[in-house]
């Protein structure tokens, strides 16, 4: 071997293959960023979701949101999968429930002590 071969080769490439010992060393790095990753975003985001789900599918007249538009307004009247919010006096829009972001004031608490 010429000695700028070894210089330039990469790591990997000089280490011989260690057989399945060696193939499970380079696979315990990929495998704990799953965990950590799944961790860190993908549990907090689902627990996110449900809670928003509940919220949506208790939702009554009177109740006070804001859309993922960023209206805020009161519920009117609930029809299935749509339901009519009154954002102004006189003024009662139709929208899906899916787009409604949360109730209004409840991102505010979490800052407050």
């Amino acid at each position: 071997m010429t000695p700028w071969i070894s210089l330039w080769t990469p790591v990997a490439l000089q280490i011989p293959a260690g057989g399945a010992q060696g193939t499970l060393l380079a696979i315990v790095p990929w495998v704990l960023m799953f965990v950590i990753f799944y961790v860190v975003l993908i549990l907090p985001m689902r627990k996110r979701q449900k809670a928003l789900q509940t919220v949506i599918e208790n939702l009554k007249k009177g109740d006070r949101v804001i859309t993922t538009g960023g209206i805020y307004g009161e519920v009117a009247a609930l029809d299935g999968a749509t339901l009519v919010l009154k954002i102004a006096d006189n003024v009662k829009v139709k929208i899906a429930r899916s787009a409604i972001a949360g109730l209004e004031g409840e991102g505010d608490q979490g800052g407050q002590s």
